[in-house]
């Protein structure tokens, strides 16, 4: 199986028009979390989408973020002999045993948004779609560098940064491309003061940033791996009685609340990625699976830069 970059959602919705799918499937899908402003689009994309198939049962489950109580869905779902699996896993680096229980059973499965550790080596009734995350953290990140700059500040700015769930291949390669862009020689002047994972959720986020304000730990800009995370930023920045126009705020996934922040001047950078289009996706790739159609085992759906520039072309898509 080869890689395939595509270069528009539609791409990803084509795959439902496939004459061979059967009328009546039963297909599983497995949540590491629901209460995600991002996770929610995605997951009402692929619920929405099932709405439209005739003959098609989506069972969806919430894991809660424990990965012990997500393997127990999934075993359920098996048991109850579902036709395919969806998995967005609580831990990135433990799907190696998920992989295995639906090879085991004979089911296809395919993994969204989140990267599974054995993404490379997956069976060959198993794949992935997403977004490729090399992108994002870099794009976002070059635009913070670009602000910085105009505000005369690159001769040397701080910067603060709000990681995702430690051990999420996400946020592993969101921050790993904060740090590879701060090491080119156009954004050097950029030096990371502080860095913490605030586990994707507002209000960690905020507790984080209300004591490195308190603790008067100075910062030209805060970059957060989700626009979530900067949210709980602006808050914290706006209970200190601060200005969020003196601070360079960047997420990512331009979320409704996202864009919302952006619209009033808050959050200065973001990057969509496309929720719905994941979600439906997914289940479109899980039945091209089970219908014993061609597929690619990654699918990777363009992250785009989003600006105050460009706000209004994102503001009904997520």
């Amino acid at each position: 199986m080869k890689n395939l970059t595509l270069l528009a959602t539609a791409s990803v919705m084509c795959l439902a028009t496939l004459p061979a799918f059967a009328q009546d499937q039963s297909i599983g899908a497995a949540f590491h979390v629901f209460d995600d402003n991002f996770i929610t689009v995605l997951r009402n994309g692929m619920i929405a989408h099932a709405d439209e198939i005739d003959g098609l049962t989506l069972q969806v489950e919430n894991a809660k973020l424990d990965v012990g109580h997500q393997l127990d869905q999934i075993q359920t779902m098996i048991a109850s002999g579902v036709d395919a699996l969806i998995v967005l896993p609580v831990d990135t680096d433990g799907t190696i045993a998920i992989s295995q229980m639906a090879e085991d059973a004979g089911i296809p499965l395919v993994y969204v948004n989140r990267e599974p550790i054995n993404v490379d080596n997956l069976p060959a009734n198993q794949a992935f779609i997403a977004s490729n995350e090399e992108d994002s953290g870099t794009m976002q990140t070059e635009e913070v560098c670009r602000l910085l700059k105009d505000r005369g500040l690159g001769d040397g700015a701080r910067v603060a940064v709000l990681q995702g769930q430690l051990g999420n291949f996400a946020a592993r390669v969101r921050t790993q491309d904060i740090e590879n862009v701060i090491a080119t020689p156009e954004c050097s002047f950029m030096e990371i003061v502080v860095s913490e994972s605030a586990d994707w959720q507002r209000v960690p986020a905020r507790d984080f940033v209300t004591n490195w304000l308190s603790a008067d730990i100075g910062f030209d800009a805060i970059i957060a791996n989700n626009d979530e995370m900067a949210i709980g930023a602006i808050q914290a920045i706006k209970a200190a009685g601060l200005d969020t126009g003196d601070f360079v705020i960047a997420g990512i996934d331009a979320t409704i609340d996202g864009l919302a922040a952006m619209k009033d001047g808050d959050l200065d950078v973001t990057v969509f990625q496309d929720a719905a289009g994941q979600g439906a996706g997914g289940l479109d790739l899980a039945r091209t699976i089970i219908a014993g159609e061609p597929f690619d085992q990654k699918t990777y759906i363009p992250f785009l830069l989003v600006t105050p520039d460009n706000l209004s072309d994102f503001e009904n898509r997520n």
